[in-house]
């Protein structure tokens, strides 16, 4: 995760131009702008999302994700839709992704689309529904009014240019043109460093999985903070 940026957020649908320094090099833009919805950009953008994850997409999806999600990503209506990616580029390189929705969104959405691409295998995903039960019911319970932060990742190279902070604005940005009233996200307790940047941002814990028994390698927060 990024560390904290001074940037200002791009306006939905536009693209937002700064520059950033690394090891007092040269500066290189980095330009926030709306995903496309090609192949090549759903696959760079499966990959930041399995990133996120911690692997878990993968361990849903199986070794094809990426094709899989790549070839569903040109579809509206969705939560793997190209509508709902925000990326990070530099000379024409995506070098980080950020992908959120409202809870309307995501109650609309189903994973028929998801289905359909080749390559996906109903029956691995049914199998980790059941295996990952009450996990999987927290992560999808968005609550009416929400507008959740699905995913953010920069590449390990770009880390520390505060690319993460932009991409965040960007997206902030995007819920305040909703109806939502509340910013989400879901971050594991080991990614400290995600943590303190959420906390930095006025970010609190709402909840957690699990909320009893704790397990050590899998525990997540979910945190908020109002939008209005």
């Amino acid at each position: 995760m990024s560390a904290p940026s001074s940037a200002t957020a791009a306006k939905p649908g536009a693209s937002v131009t700064r520059s950033s320094q690394v090891n007092r090099g040269p500066k290189s833009e980095i330009v926030i702008r709306p995903a496309n919805p090609t192949f090549e950009e759903g696959l760079a953008y499966a990959k930041f999302l399995d990133q996120a994850a911690d692997g878990f997409i993968r361990f849903m999806l199986g070794a094809k994700f990426a094709d899989v999600i790549a070839d569903t990503f040109a579809t509206p209506s969705h939560d793997f839709s190209f509508e709902n990616v925000l990326v990070a580029e530099r000379d024409a390189v995506i070098v980080g992704t950020a992908a959120g929705y409202t809870a309307q969104q995501h109650f609309e959405c189903s994973d028929e689309v998801l289905r359909k691409a080749r390559g996906f295998s109903s029956l691995r995903m049914s199998l980790v529904q059941l295996v990952s039960g009450s996990l999987w019911r927290f992560l999808n319970a968005i609550e009416n009014g929400d507008f959740y932060l699905q995913s953010i990742a920069v590449a390990s190279e770009c880390r520390g240019e505060g690319i993460g902070s932009m991409l965040i604005d960007a997206m902030e940005e995007r819920a305040t043109s909703t109806d939502a009233t509340r910013f989400v996200l879901d971050v594991a307790t080991k990614n400290e460093g995600a943590r303190r940047l959420y906390k930095r941002r006025g970010m609190t814990v709402a909840a957690r999985w699990p909320r009893r028994i704790p397990i050590r390698r899998y525990r997540v927060l979910r945190m908020a903070r109002p939008l209005r």
